[in-house]
């Protein structure tokens, strides 16, 4: 029985995400921006926060967990290259390590770059995975800690896995990244199709996450390094994809 997902959004433009088992009935809150919307979350459902997973250290990923655990009593996970600048862990993950809510297991990714010690997971079973800050919708998240070879190693870790896969992503920045993407390849078929759709959506008041990973491989110019025309487009028609997506991501940078 699959995970189901439940996109909870914070602050001004993060998400976090109940992920729930109902085989089990057990709950994992993913990331914990702040505490007020979580707690309505998860209290209009009737479930508990029994797990916390803390994607990296950034205070807009885990500055509401301590409210949070003043209603709650969840075991909290996060990287253990991280533990350091992270709130108190109870399970120290690695790459390779499993990270199981209920009946649900999930195979832990390093996805280093856009901090050093950041983690998703990907739960097959549920067809999902947890990105926060690595792989983002048509994006990715800015490096301050990591080099762009890091994020460039990073991201194909994530496009190996399923077309399916939902991504779950931890910031509203379609948008933005809609609009640099355009620059990249303008007479795609494919970004003016997700143009309109992510038009539709904020229209309607609705969060433009998760996608899907088939969206991200079809639109995302951070997964794109490969393409012809993406090389040419930041004048590296010759160059390696690292060396391509290292631009791309300094072009986003000035952007």
């Amino acid at each position: 029985m699959p995970l189901q997902i439940v996109t909870v959004p914070c602050l001004q433009d993060n998400y976090a995400y109940l992920a729930h088992d109902p085989a089990t009935g057990l709950t994992c809150v993913v990331d914990v921006p702040e505490a007020a919307p979580l707690l309505e979350a998860l209290a209009s459902r009737g479930w508990r926060a029994d797990l916390v997973l803390l994607t990296h250290h950034h205070w807009d990923h885990v500055d509401g967990l301590a409210d949070l655990c003043a209603h709650h009593t969840p075991r909290i996970a996060g990287a253990a290259a991280d533990a350091h600048r992270l709130p108190a862990l109870d399970i120290a993950l690695r790459e390779g390590d499993h990270f199981t809510i209920g009946t649900a297991v999930g195979d832990v990714i390093d996805v280093s770059g856009h901090t050093l010690g950041h983690i998703a997971v990907h739960f097959p079973g549920s067809s999902v995975v947890f990105t926060a800050d690595s792989l983002m919708a048509m994006g990715c998240g800015r490096l301050f800690e990591g080099t762009p070879a890091q994020m460039f190693d990073s991201l194909g870790k994530l496009t190996n896995l399923p077309p399916e896969t939902l991504v779950c992503s931890g910031h509203e920045y379609t948008e933005s990244n809609l609009r640099f993407a355009l620059t990249i390849e303008p007479e795609s078929p494919a970004l003016r199709a997700r143009a309109a759709e992510v038009a539709r959506l904020r229209a309607e008041g609705r969060p433009t996450v998760p996608s899907t990973l088939a969206q991200e491989q079809a639109t995302n110019p951070f997964l794109r390094a490969y393409i012809p025309e993406v090389k040419a487009a930041v004048g590296l028609s010759e160059a390696e994809d690292s060396e391509v997506f290292a631009a791309l991501r300094a072009a986003k940078d000035r952007f």
